[in-house]
């Protein structure tokens, strides 16, 4: 099947599929996320790897592009939006939002509304060093091979066991979270990976 023709079904299984609700905790900081299919001999997810700076709380951890809701922001859209172009140099107009995945928290009481979207390539990625270390375009197959092998399908593992290992990084917390629900919804197109 064609690249089209899978994002056709991966938009229809998000649009479609349940996610995880807002919680009725309002002491919670919203946060906004970015999950971003990039499409080139295969569909890749693209991922952040943290700056590793001391006493920076989430050095070296693999994330979505994205970041804190402010005063600015209309909506945590906005803000996986906003971030987007801040992190990373990649402009709204260049992204098609799919949707909401819904909403996922941390220890640190964030509540993180993860988005996804598609994005044209029509930016060159910029990203400050001092941010971001790296950035990552891992395969969709692999990660849904990954998901499989490591039985993950339709039982969410406790949190320590949720990894995604990938080269010399690895996927866990609150990204993992959100991945997982992701690659629950995507198996949902079976043709594509």
């Amino acid at each position: 099947m064609n690249q089209k023709n899978c994002m056709d079904l991966i938009r229809a299984a998000v649009r479609n599929s349940p996610h995880p609700g807002l919680p009725d905790d309002d002491l919670l900081e919203p946060t906004g996320v970015m999950a971003l299919f990039t499409m080139t001999e295969e569909i890749r997810l693209m991922f952040i790897q943290k700056a590793d700076k001391k006493g920076y709380p989430w050095a070296n951890q693999m994330a979505f592009p994205g970041g804190h809701k402010d005063e600015t922001d209309k909506s945590t859209r906005d803000t996986a939006l906003r971030e987007l172009a801040e992190e990373m140099g990649i402009r709204s107009e260049n992204v098609e939002v799919i949707g909401s995945l819904g909403h996922f928290q941390t220890i640190n009481s964030k509540d993180i509304e993860a988005f996804i979207g598609i994005w044209n390539q029509k930016d060159t990625i910029r990203h400050d060093p001092a941010e971001i270390a790296r950035v990552f375009h891992i395969p969709m197959k692999y990660l849904v091979d990954l998901h499989r092998e490591k039985g993950f399908d339709h039982s969410l593992p406790n949190v320590m066991h949720l990894t995604y290992p990938y080269e010399d990084v690895t996927i866990w917390g609150v990204t993992a979270k959100i991945l997982y629900h992701l690659i629950e919804i995507v198996v949902k197109a079976p043709s594509c990976f």
